[in-house]
C-alpha cells in the first residue's frame, strides 16, 4: 500500500469517487485506537455516536450528548494528521432550529477540531445542510437505518426494501446533494438501491450494510477486530479476534499476580545498601 501524505480532503473524496477508487472509512473513539487506523491506511474516520453503545455501555445511541461527542472527537483528532475526521451529531442536537443545529456542528468543528460533521435523515435536513455549508461546515449525510430513529422505525431494519421507500430514499439522497452535502452514508439498504442512489448522485456514497456498490464502506472499529463486540450483524466481516487475545493476556496477568508469579526480579527496582541499611537498620540485608 502507498502511503498518502497529503491530509484527506472532500476534493479528494469527490475525486475518488469519479476516478471509481474505494474509500475506506471505520470508525474510532479514542486515541490510541485512530493512531492505529490512520498508520493502517484507512482514508476516513467516523466519531460516531455509535460510541454510546460500544464504549459507554447503552442500549441505543440515544443518550449521548454533544459534551461525549466533543471529549471523543478531540481524542480522536489529536492522534491523526491525514485522515478525515467525520463527527457524528447526536440525538436532538440538530432537531430543533436551524440555528441551534449549526451552533451544535460548529462546536464539533470548533471545540472537536472535527473536519466535517454527520446528520441523520433526508430532505427535511436540507436546510439545515445547507446553512452548515455556508458557514463552512462540511456536512456528510446519512440515510436508509437511521440509528437515532430505531424507536420510531420499530427496530433496527433493512430500509428500502419496497419501491416507495426506495424512492424516498433516492429522492432524499438528491436533496442533500443540492442542499451541499459533501458524502451521504447509506445504512442497511439494500444493494440494487443503494447502488441506484450512488449512480445517480455526484458525491460519494459510504456504505454499511448496503452492498458493493457504494463508492465506499464503513463499519464499527470493534466490530472488525472482534473487541468485546457481541453483536456482529449479516453486514460485519470479523477480520481478527483481538477480543479474545486481550482476554487471555488478562487472564494470565490475572493468575501470575494471585500465584505470585508476577513480579520477578526483572519487573522491579532496588535501592542501595546504604538506603537499605538506613530504612531498616544495619544487617537487614544478612
Amino acid at each position: 500500500m502507498t502511503e498518502r501524505k497529503a491530509p484527506v480532503t472532500t476534493a479528494w473524496l469527490r475525486k475518488q469517487k469519479q476516478e471509481k477508487q474505494p474509500i475506506a472509512m471505520i470508525t474510532a473513539y479514542d486515541y490510541p485506537t485512530a493512531k492505529l487506523v490512520e498508520e493502517a491506511g484507512a482514508d476516513m474516520i467516523l466519531v460516531g455516536d455509535s460510541l454510546g453503545m460500544v464504549v459507554l455501555g447503552y442500549d441505543s445511541t440515544i443518550p449521548v450528548t454533544m459534551a461525549d461527542m466533543i471529549h471523543h472527537t478531540k481524542a480522536v483528532t489529536r492522534a491523526v494528521k491525514r485522515t478525515f475526521v467525520v463527527a457524528d451529531m447526536p440525538f436532538m442536537s440538530y432537531h430543533g432550529t436551524v440555528e441551534e443545529g449549526v451552533k451544535n456542528a460548529g462546536r464539533l468543528m470548533q471545540e472537536g477540531l472535527a473536519k466535517a460533521v454527520k446528520i441523520e435523515g433526508g430532505s427535511e435536513l436540507a436546510p439545515l445542510v445547507t446553512r452548515c455549508v455556508q458557514a463552512g461546515i462540511p456536512v456528510m449525510g446519512h440515510i436508509g437505518l437511521t440509528p437515532q430513529s430505531v424507536h420510531q422505525l420499530g427496530g433496527y431494519k433493512v430500509q428500502g426494501k419496497n419501491i416507495a421507500a426506495a424512492t424516498k430514499l433516492l429522492e432524499d439522497a438528491k436533496a442533500l446533494e443540492a442542499a451541499g452535502a459533501f458524502a451521504i452514508v447509506l445504512e442497511c439498504v439494500p444493494e440494487e438501491v443503494a447502488a441506484k442512489i450512488s449512480e445517480s448522485i455526484g458525491i460519494p456514497t459510504i456504505g454499511i450494510g448496503a452492498g458493493a456498490g457504494c463508492d465506499g464502506q464503513v463499519l464499527v472499529f470493534h466490530d472488525v477486530v472482534s473487541y468485546a463486540s457481541e453483536i456482529q450483524p449479516k453486514f460485519v466481516k470479523k477480520y481478527v479476534d483481538i477480543g479474545r487475545l486481550i482476554k487471555d493476556g488478562v487472564e494470565r496477568y490475572v493468575s501470575e499476580v494471585k500465584s505470585r508469579e508476577f513480579p520477578t526480579a526483572d519487573h522491579v527496582f532496588t535501592a542501595s545498601e546504604e538506603t537499605v541499611a538506613k530504612l531498616y537498620g544495619e544487617g537487614a540485608k544478612e
